[in-house]
């Protein structure tokens, strides 16, 4: 049986979806907080690396796509990042530091997921076929993979993404 293809946008937005979920849970003082930043971290790593490593560079070629809105994508993913290691470095999931951390992060990859749908998603959809939005969303799904099954959002490697270690 073939591997289900889908469009790269589709992927990022579920993705995108999936986040704003993990931080509904990571609010919540009846839910597993802990539980639910190991599953943000490395959905965030995996997600990032990816786009990074395949779908940025693939959408830089096309005229009506923004590179520095490309660009500026990547700023903001090292910003998440940092941003995560912070949080990851709390101990107490119930202390005031926390809070503070994790409403850092939100804002951080809030803001980022809005821009990115914005600009590079609707410059996506609108001037990149959709036969190569598959396959992008292939290659995203691939090395997607490929990082979730490496633990990635473990502190030591978060530390490694940000440069920290």
């Amino acid at each position: 049986m073939a591997a289900k293809q889908q469009d790269v946008v589709a992927l990022i937005l579920d993705d995108h979806r999936a986040m704003e979920d993990l931080f509904h849970r990571m609010r919540s003082v009846e839910a597993d907080r802990a539980k639910a930043l190991r599953e943000f971290s490395a959905l965030l790593i995996a997600h990032a690396e990816a786009e990074e490593a395949e779908v940025y560079p693939a959408l830089k070629r096309f005229r009506h796509i923004d590179d520095d809105e490309v660009e500026h994508g990547s700023e903001e993913h090292q910003e998440g990042n940092e941003a995560l290691l912070a949080l990851l470095e709390v101990d107490d999931v119930g202390s005031d530091d926390w809070d503070e951390k994790l409403e850092g992060l939100v804002q951080a990859i809030s803001h980022h997921t809005d821009e990115e749908e914005r600009t590079i998603l609707n410059g996506a959809r609108e001037n990149v076929p959709a036969e190569r939005r598959e396959e992008l969303g292939a290659a995203f799904s691939k090395v997607r993979g490929k990082y979730l099954a490496q633990d990635c959002g473990s502190i030591d490697n978060v530390r490694k993404v940000v440069g920290k270690s």
